[in-house]
């Protein structure tokens, strides 16, 4: 009897040293994933910068800042994954495309990255699920992990789906705020007598610091006017990067104004009034949409919390009275 006891006392602590082994390995692991991947993010710029100076001693450049960046190999490795499950119908690489640039994606390599990346978050899960299941067997059941992995896939499937949107969305919201701000720069710089390239070029380096986006898709129109194209042809590329109507209308009123010789001036300030009044309805129209969307967590997280603080000892004194009788 006293053989058994200590036979079961035995594996009760063998059982017991292997949990706290699993954890601690389990902990360790995923402490030093967090840890590498802060120190990817965070070492990133340093890396850029140190390229960048190698770029201007002379002793590097661009090609040899990507050979050197383990994200941008990462991202290369992902891409050729992203290859074999590209769509071969045109329409539905140009659709997919047009969603990677309203997100902010414009590389060439940015549709198969973005292909590849699905491809893993939804089969990396299953895969993991069926490996800690063989190697833990005593701990996680098969069904289980082959349901946990599934599962995760299919939140992986369609997770990169709603990043894109709501990267879209901010990217958006963020433009629409600052548009206002930069026509009124825009204005007191033609005014001041520069050239409307010239003034594009100066709204892009004094808006930096304020609205970094609005000043690199600024950039961008104003590098493309340089190569030749028109004010207009250039902002309505950029109304097409971001798909947002207000930059399609600023497009249209330049080249409205470029076309039958009316003041430019007197225009932008007009359509930069016109936004900044839509950028306060806008506005009402969220903080309206707020008292909606706060009832959903009012019901069902603090009422709850609510009624038993409340009702909790009236229950208990019913049920001690209910006893009693």
């Amino acid at each position: 009897m006293i053989e058994l006891e200590e036979t079961e006392e035995a594996m009760t602590l063998f059982a017991a040293v292997n949990a706290t082994m699993l954890s601690v390995i389990g902990f360790v692991m995923i402490s030093s994933l967090v840890l590498l991947v802060f120190t990817l993010v965070s070492g990133r710029k340093n890396r850029v910068l140190e390229g960048r100076l190698k770029d201007l001693s002379g002793l590097g450049g661009p090609a040899a800042e990507a050979e050197a960046d383990p994200v941008a190999q990462l991202g290369k490795g992902v891409g050729k994954i992203g290859q074999y499950v590209a769509p071969v119908d045109e329409e539905q690489r140009t659709r997919l495309q047009a969603r990677l640039i309203h997100a902010g994606f414009y590389s060439r390599q940015a549709m198969v990255i973005y292909l590849g990346t699905k491809l893993l978050l939804t089969v990396g899960p299953a895969i993991i699920g069926v490996l800690a299941s063989l190697l833990f067997r005593d701990y996680i059941n098969l069904g289980y992990g082959l349901i946990i992995g599934a599962a995760l896939g299919i939140i992986g499937m369609i997770g990169p789906s709603f990043y894109l949107d709501m990267r879209k969305s901010a990217r958006q919201t963020g433009i629409r705020r600052s548009l206002p701000d930069a026509l009124d720069v825009l204005v007191i710089r033609l005014e001041g007598g520069l050239s409307l390239p010239g003034a594009f070029k100066r709204v892009a380096s004094e808006l930096r610091t304020a609205h970094p986006l609005l000043a690199y898709e600024l950039s961008i129109c104003e590098r493309e006017i340089q190569l030749g194209r028109s004010t207009g042809e250039s902002l309505r590329g950029f109304g097409e990067r971001v798909d947002l109507e207000e930059v399609r209308s600023l497009a249209s009123v330049i080249t409205q104004s470029e076309r039958f010789g009316a003041s430019l001036v007197r225009a932008l300030r007009v359509h930069a009034e016109t936004l900044r009044t839509k950028r306060l309805q806008y506005a009402e129209e969220m903080a309206q949409k707020a008292t909606v969307k706060i009832l959903f967590p009012t019901l069902f997280c603090i009422f709850p919390g609510i009624f038993i603080v409340i009702l909790g000892p009236a229950a208990i004194q019913i049920l001690r009275m209910f006893r009693e009788l």
